[in-house]
């Protein structure tokens, strides 16, 4: 509990079995702020869920097959939420991003004064010194500049992955609508900018490393592509020249949040003995 909130950690994880027990390690150095760790295998090849399932304070859920990046998120999103979580912090477990950052994150949260929080690994302007290929550099501030034009938004970077939500935010934004692939982290984004709330960035250092996840050049084109379709769509929304439901809020309702939540067999397999509270 962290000022009487509940606050769950996810790690969407593919293939993470080398680097998860650090980073889970470092999660729970955060002492009096994490009550809880939902670990999502999306159908890896490693041994990643049987290394979450020793690990204390751990939920673990193993995808019966590949769901995709989003599709892991939707996952883990709804999972926190039905297991009470006030604020959700999603933390990737190849240890790219540092977990010391997560008590600044929920703070900002629990105080009121932010709904979204990213950690930004372009604000500190040491990206490139973390090893940040140039490409994916300049990739990154071509898309950051043509989405904040877009979206109207002023973000340092749209395409980190360590995130902050609060739950009221998770229960308003519709990111059951998102794309299962990668550029599902963009239209959150854009989701949560529609909605009218503001979305605070603190500095991240960077990690680039041979065990840290990273998407190829293929991958990262059809990302990037996918990206300015979002802020163009966003922009002819706002103009009334296309349809917005994409972008308009859910209603929220318990009982549907419970269906949606439940283990479907066709979608994923629990490993009950890997719950370790």
């Amino acid at each position: 509990m962290f000022r009487d909130k509940r606050v769950i950690v996810v790690m969407p994880a593919y293939n993470a079995a080398a680097t998860l027990r650090r980073t889970h390690e470092e999660v729970l150095s955060q002492e009096g702020i994490v009550d809880e760790v939902i670990v999502v295998d999306d159908a890896g090849s490693d041994d990643t869920a049987a290394i979450a399932a020793t690990l204390p304070k751990t939920i673990v859920l193993r995808h019966e097959r590949n769901l995709g990046y989003g599709g892991n998120q939707k996952t883990c999103y709804h999972l926190a939420l039905k297991r009470g979580a006030d604020i959700v912090i999603m933390v990737h477990p190849d240890f790219q991003y540092t977990p010391m950052l997560i008590p600044a994150m929920a703070s900002l949260i629990a105080n009121g004064v932010y709904d979204c929080v990213l950690g930004s690994r372009i604000l500190g302007g040491k990206a490139l010194a973390g090893g940040m290929p140039w490409w994916k550099y300049a990739a990154n501030r071509a898309l950051t500049l043509s989405e904040n034009i877009l979206i109207g938004a002023a973000l340092a970077e749209y395409h980190t992955g360590y995130r902050a939500f609060s739950r009221r935010l998770l229960e308003r934004v519709p990111f059951d609508r998102n794309s299962n692939d990668f550029v599902f982290d963009n239209q959150i984004l854009a989701q949560i900018h529609w909605l009218g709330y503001t979305i605070a960035e603190i500095t991240c250092p960077t990690k680039y490393f041979k065990e840290a996840s990273s998407i190829n050049f293929s991958r990262s084109c059809t990302y990037g592509l996918g990206c300015l379709a979002t802020g163009v769509h966003f922009r002819l929304a706002k103009w009334g020249l296309v349809d917005d439901s994409f972008f308009r809020p859910t209603q929220f309702d318990a009982a549907e949040l419970h269906a949606s939540t439940a283990i479907d067999e066709e979608r994923t397999r629990f490993e009950p003995e890997s719950n370790r509270l």
